[in-house]
């Protein structure tokens, strides 16, 4: 019998989560907040199909997943046998807890996760448990799976059956500030900025320098382009509160996003995408 699953937010990662669900063979619906966004959201679900169809990485065609798809323009109108919710919006308590009220009531018996990248996933609800999807998620094999006190052993063995059944290697952490792995991936972004900053290197030789050396696919600085550097921002100031100083964000990661550059998704970051 085809799964049911929804993911609320039809953002980069909210899209990449959508194709993997797709791909594995569930009817999806992905709910957004208006129908222009909605529409936005279909079309990067298309385009993320369409390119794993060209590079050989989907069976099949493109046509059998999309024809699975539904998009809506309000939480509100997720099918209520829905029975894996993922939340992926922003990075704001307030908007999770807002949103995962609204999967509650519209999917009573769904298995409620959140792709949160460093906020305690049961301060977004007892209920809740972490699926930690990574940018670009068809192609990223990695689950981070965030357990607490408050789930029941049923929930987490079907959420870690489900992320493998997409293909994905789980591991599993406990709740806490930036979970395992985006505590040191930030430990360490936050330092590539620093020397930079400090006119150590260029943003290119310290890249270079990670992947060379120790086996890095992508640099900290070119990552950093591609999650978003108020993304970033973000996180290291929370992980400041949560953990103290040494995450301190650096003057030059606040100046970029002051400027607006946030990385690929503005065109500019530390790295020129234009």
């Amino acid at each position: 019998m085809t799964r049911t699953s929804a993911v609320v937010g039809g953002g980069t990662m909210g899209a990449g989560i959508a194709h993997v669900l797709l791909a594995a063979g569930d009817r999806v619906t992905v709910a957004e907040a208006g129908d222009e966004r909605a529409a936005a959201a279909r079309e990067a679900v298309a385009r993320s199909l369409h390119k794993a169809q060209e590079r050989g990485k989907l069976d099949g065609t493109a046509d059998e997943p999309l024809a699975r798809l539904t998009v809506v323009a309000a939480v509100q109108e997720l099918p209520p046998d829905a029975q894996l919710v993922i939340e992926a919006v922003p990075e704001d308590v307030p908007l999770k807890r807002r949103v995962l009220a609204e999967v509650r009531a519209a999917c009573p018996d769904a298995l409620l996760a959140s792709n949160t990248s460093s906020l305690s996933v049961r301060q977004l609800g007892d209920d809740v448990i972490g699926m930690h999807f990574f940018n670009p998620v068809p192609v990223q094999t990695l689950l981070e799976l965030v357990v607490h006190d408050g789930l029941g052993a049923d929930q987490i063995r079907t959420a870690r059956e489900w992320a493998e059944s997409l293909g994905k290697t789980v591991i599993e952490v406990r709740d806490s500030p930036g979970f395992a792995t985006s505590r040191l991936g930030v430990t360490v972004g936050l330092e590539a900025i620093r020397m930079l900053e400090e006119g150590v290197a260029s943003a290119d030789d310290i890249d270079t320098g990670m992947r060379l050396g120790y086996g890095w696919p992508m640099g900290p600085l070119r990552l950093t382009d591609l999650v978003g550097l108020d993304v970033r921002l973000s996180i290291a100031e929370h992980l400041t509160r949560e953990l103290g100083p040494r995450f301190t964000p650096p003057e030059l990661l606040r100046n970029k996003v002051a400027r607006g550059e946030l990385g690929r998704k503005t065109g500019r970051g530390f790295f020129d995408w234009t």
